[in-house]
């Protein structure tokens, strides 16, 4: 297939060319990726500026999305792609392919750098692409620690990502440092607090800083100090998708449901039956309740206890409302997950899985009415927008970057019909609380984002 890139898609290339360290946060649907391998080419073939490229990303779309990208287009087909994923003697055999590109899942970073130190290879990729760089938001974590490592020898350095800032524009710190050296904001995330953010909530026996707020002035400094190196667009603007219906369902517990709610959150402990549950803290407690609110919850032995069926009753409301059309279904916890297929089942539905890439062809062909997604698995790299247009999230989780990348399965490019998502939320329970922190997190990126707005007009 041709390509030919709009107008924006010609921004994002010279941009990319342009810029030794470049910062792109880009919606779903625009094109990143072949964006990516254009520049690429040019600067590979045409300008001779890059020698071996590394491209860093999430399992599924390392696999496929940058082969299939390559094999997709005539004017990268001649790119040279070798995929290091799989097995050690696999990738060994990956990395000794004379390729131009090559492509590792983010779990590997830490073995492909431990591997070239342990047999006295230089760092042979003069360019590194992270494709979902807030992957990298987590600074003590070991692919973070790795890359970091060998990011002196890396001459161009650019981070794909349509969230930026899920959890708040503290991340902005692994991330830009991860792209840039570290020369925006230092070596230090502790200096970079004292500079912009100041203490919250905290511990008055033990001053432990629960959280941090933005200095007076600080957002719109942090926003100047990566201007240079970052642009970032909305699908919205680019893009003629159709509309977007967000919906709420509300359930509500018993009397006795909601003591055994009720008796955790205040306690610490609850009794259901013969089995006692506990939160040894805060964090702990927080799952506890979500899974109370979807009607189940593990034991402190590890078994499943059911409370009620509120969810699974509206659930199966929806599911009939649909009227045979294909249903997405997203879920967390593993007892969620067996008892909306036990549920369904009862119904008689036949919800699926949908893992593999035969899963992913029969949804997009309309064989699957009701498919099962995991936000943890399903946020990156997969397609669904051709097999439906409904999306109704059992349970709720506090992760904004799971959050949208699982709506944007349905909400993307080639989507025709109108996407409706719907929330089931337990009334008067942690759900409510994280659909409040969701929109302040979204809030928080969005100003962010608009920040750092491509300007093509300029």
């Amino acid at each position: 297939m041709k390509f030919t890139p709009y107008t924006y898609q010609q921004y994002t290339i010279q941009f990319i060319i342009a810029h030794m360290t470049a910062l792109l946060f880009l919606d779903l649907g625009l094109g990143k990726t072949i964006c990516t391998l254009m520049a690429i080419k040019e600067l590979m073939y045409d300008r001779f500026e890059v020698s071996k490229v590394l491209i860093i990303a999430p399992l599924r779309v390392a696999r496929n999305t940058w082969p299939e990208e390559v094999k997709k287009w005539d004017e990268v087909y001649d790119i040279r792609l070798s995929i290091m994923v799989g097995d050690p003697s696999t990738r060994k055999a990956a990395f000794y392919t004379d390729a131009d590109i090559y492509v590792i899942n983010r779990e590997n970073v830490k073995w492909l750098v431990d591997w070239l130190e342990a047999h006295h290879k230089p760092w042979p990729f003069d360019m590194v692409v992270i494709d979902e760089l807030s992957s990298f938001k987590n600074h003590k974590s070991q692919r973070y620690k790795a890359l970091r490592r060998v990011r002196p020898f890396i001459k161009r350095m650019v981070g794909l990502t349509g969230t930026p800032a899920s959890n708040g524009l503290m991340d902005l710190w692994a991330e830009v440092g991860i792209v840039d050296g570290f020369q925006r904001f230092g070596r230090f995330i502790g200096r970079f607090r004292e500079s912009y953010f100041q203490p919250g909530d905290m511990s008055p026996y033990t001053g432990i800083v629960y959280n941090y707020t933005l200095l007076p002035g600080a957002e719109e400094k942090i926003y100047d100090k990566i201007s240079d190196i970052t642009i970032s667009m909305k699908a919205k603007d680019y893009l003629h998708l159709p509309e977007v219906i967000k919906t709420t369902h509300k359930v509500e517990m018993d009397e006795s449901e909601r003591k055994v709610y009720d008796d955790l959150r205040k306690d610490l402990i609850t009794t259901v039956g013969d089995e006692d549950v506990t939160a040894s803290n805060a964090a702990v407690l927080s799952g506890k309740l979500l899974q109370l609110a979807n009607g189940a919850l593990y034991s402190d032995d590890g078994r499943v206890l059911t409370i009620h069926d509120r969810k699974l009753d509206m659930l199966c409301d929806l599911v009939e409302q649909a009227n045979g059309q294909s249903v997405l279904v997203a879920y967390w916890y593993k007892h969620d997950h067996d008892r909306i297929v036990k549920r369904l089942q009862k119904e008689g539905y036949q919800p699926r899985d949908l893992k593999s890439s035969k899963d992913i062809s029969d949804w997009n062909n309309g064989a699957i009415q009701v498919g099962l997604i995991s936000p943890a698995s399903a946020g990156h790299g997969l397609n669904l927008q051709d097999g439906g247009h409904i999306l109704i999230w059992y349970s709720m989780i506090w992760s904004l970057e799971m959050y949208q990348q699982t709506n944007g399965r349905l909400n993307r490019q080639g989507q025709k019909q109108v996407v409706t998502i719907h929330h089931i939320i337990c009334k008067d329970t942690v759900d409510e609380d994280v659909v409040d922190a969701l929109e302040h997190k979204d809030v928080t990126q969005e100003k962010l984002i608009n920040a750092v707005k491509a300007r093509m007009e300029e």
